[in-house]
């Protein structure tokens, strides 16, 4: 049986849909104002692989991955670029579809903009103020009563009385209690940019955590089986979500909550805040898509995930030695599941999404692939496929995986197995041995067969 790592439990559960055989999953997407980073890309490959194996569990899912489009950092970034909060956000949609893409990620079923649901928020939020969790502050924005909740800090472990430590009620924004937070923004007079909506309690805009309660209930219902989202995620958002959702609703909101890992640098979470992050497109420039996929998944998805070129050049070489076992193969990929590898394989995947014990029967395929048991060649590519890996033709990614620090381009490369081959056709063997020597410096190996030479980068 699937077992899943419940961070509302704080444990591993059997995995028990609401609705047998059907899995309704909402996972936290993207803010979009800016490029994606390596920290998004964790996310989006991550739910991705869980949403892939449940389906081939033989679960029928709806996964549905939420986008906001609207909260400050966009104003102010559309404002410091003199546009449209719309053409803004329009553009970086298309950018982080591109990245999805890139990674081989499938779009999920859904993937709904924040700014479509606002009157499903405007109704959630009546609902919390008819239920007494919900009030006018100072300043006019709606907030939610924290006090007024009693499951508050289940989902985190923290308590009222720890998280109220050190607070200070700022008498500007008028609140009861510094924990409650905002539910509706009451547009400021005279703010540059602003996006504002008709709602009863006057012009303004959603907070942040009420749109993924709206939008996760409008499309999945009041009660679903999977939440996810990235660690940072886990308090506040997650825990204002249940908060909102259970406080409107009065029943449970999600059963298991996934939360992935943190990506580091230096020991630091991967943020824009803290300004040490990578974008995807510019990883990309320097290592194939599906190097930065296997470096993603060869990780459990709760551990840290700590980002360096070296760690993704060992990536790509442990890649290269899976696709260098399916030179040749020409058949197609198959799946025996009593198959002593596919066994191990899905055992690993129902412990919790085991990728890394996953990816080592990858490892154990290829191994007696180069042995000579071929036939085994089709199991390691279905296998793969089933976490998105090693589908394209072994040759053409063995030839245009990125070049290395002193790289040549294919074209550059061709040209100098060619040269070679008629110094030997010449039988000039120093030149030969030379230019076989200038490639494997620039990290290309040779192999010669009775068809010719081929090469790949080591």
């Amino acid at each position: 049986m699937l077992k899943l790592h419940n961070s509302l439990a704080r444990e591993k559960q059997d995995f028990v849909p609401i609705e047998p055989g059907k899995v309704r999953m909402y996972v936290c997407g993207m803010t979009v104002y800016d490029y994606c980073h390596l920290g998004h890309a964790r996310v989006m490959v991550v739910f991705d692989m869980v949403a892939r194996w449940l389906r081939i569990s033989g679960f029928d899912v709806t996964y549905v991955r939420n986008i906001t489009d609207i909260d400050d950092k966009i104003i102010k970034r559309a404002v410091e670029n003199g546009e449209s909060i719309r053409t803004l956000t329009d553009r970086f949609i298309a950018a982080m579809h591109e990245d999805a893409d890139a990674l081989g990620v499938l779009r999920p079923d859904r993937e709904p903009r924040a700014t479509d649901y606002v009157p499903q928020m405007l109704d959630l939020i009546s609902k919390l103020e008819r239920n007494s969790l919900a009030y006018v502050a100072g300043n006019n924005d709606v907030c939610f009563a924290v006090r007024g909740f009693p499951g508050y800090g289940k989902l985190s472990g923290k308590t009222l009385d720890d998280l109220r430590a050190g607070e200070r009620v700022d008498v500007t924004e008028g609140k009861r209690d510094p924990l409650d937070f905002v539910l509706w923004k009451h547009a400021k007079q005279n703010e540059p940019g602003e996006a504002k909506w008709s709602s009863p309690w006057g012009e303004g805009r959603p907070g942040w955590h009420i749109e993924c309660s709206a939008m996760s209930s409008d499309l999945l219902g009041e009660h679903f089986d999977i939440h996810g989202g990235g660690q940072d995620l886990q308090f506040p958002h997650h825990e204002n979500e249940i908060a909102q959702s259970e406080g409107a609703h009065a029943h449970p909101f999600v059963n298991y909550w996934l939360h992935n890992g943190f990506v580091r640098v230096d020991d630091e979470k991967m943020s824009k805040s803290l300004g040490n992050f990578f974008t995807i497109r510019e990883v990309l420039k320097r290592y194939d898509p599906e190097v930065v996929r296997f470096f993603i998944l060869r990780a459990h998805y709760r551990s840290p995930l700590n980002y360096s070129d070296a760690h993704l050049d060992d990536a790509q070489h442990a890649l290269t030695r899976l696709y260098t076992a399916l030179k040749g193969f020409a058949g197609e990929a198959a799946v025996d599941w009593k198959e002593a590898h596919a066994v191990r394989f899905k055992t690993a995947m129902d412990d919790d999404f085991g990728t890394p014990e996953a990816m080592a029967v990858l490892f154990d395929l290829a191994a007696a692939v180069n042995r000579g048991d071929h036939a085994l060649a089709a199991q390691l590519k279905g296998l793969a496929g089933v976490l998105g890996l090693l589908q394209r033709d072994p040759t053409a990614f063995l030839q245009g995986a990125p070049a290395q620090a002193d790289g040549l381009s294919a074209a550059e490369i061709d040209v100098r197995i060619a040269a070679r081959a008629e110094a030997k056709k010449a039988r000039n063997f120093a030149e030969s041995d030379r230019l076989r020597d200038e490639l494997k410096a620039a990290g290309v190996i040779l192999e010669d067969g009775p068809h010719g030479t081929t090469w790949r980068r080591a």
